[in-house]
């Protein structure tokens, strides 16, 4: 009996949901105070960040939500940085309103 309850309970370990830690978008999602924002919502978002961006680029996009002026000012900027980096975060957006819409 011994040999049979020790795999099935190490299948059932296996089988368990492993709390995903949240991005730095979904968190910044999660803490505004935008009404649509869902967990569900933010969570999709932050997926599809990790798919385009990268780390960097992903904090540096959180903090849009409590900054919009960096946002403008990112947009604004004649460096070519910041020029490419909004050619990632503009693709980023519509990609996530592509595939996160409600």
């Amino acid at each position: 009996m011994r040999a049979f309850i020790i795999p099935a309970a190490a299948a059932l370990l296996a089988l368990a949901p492993v709390p995903a830690l949240a991005g730095p978008v979904e968190s910044a999602c999660n803490r505004s105070d935008r009404p649509t924002a869902t967990r569900a919502l933010c969570r999709c978002i932050d997926n599809v960040a990790q798919q385009t961006l990268t780390r960097n680029e992903q904090r540096r996009a959180a903090r849009f939500f409590s900054n919009p002026d960096e946002a403008q000012s990112v947009r604004m900027s004649r460096t070519r940085a910041d020029n490419e980096f909004w050619a990632r975060y503009r693709a980023f957006g519509e990609t996530a309103e592509m595939y996160c819409r409600s």
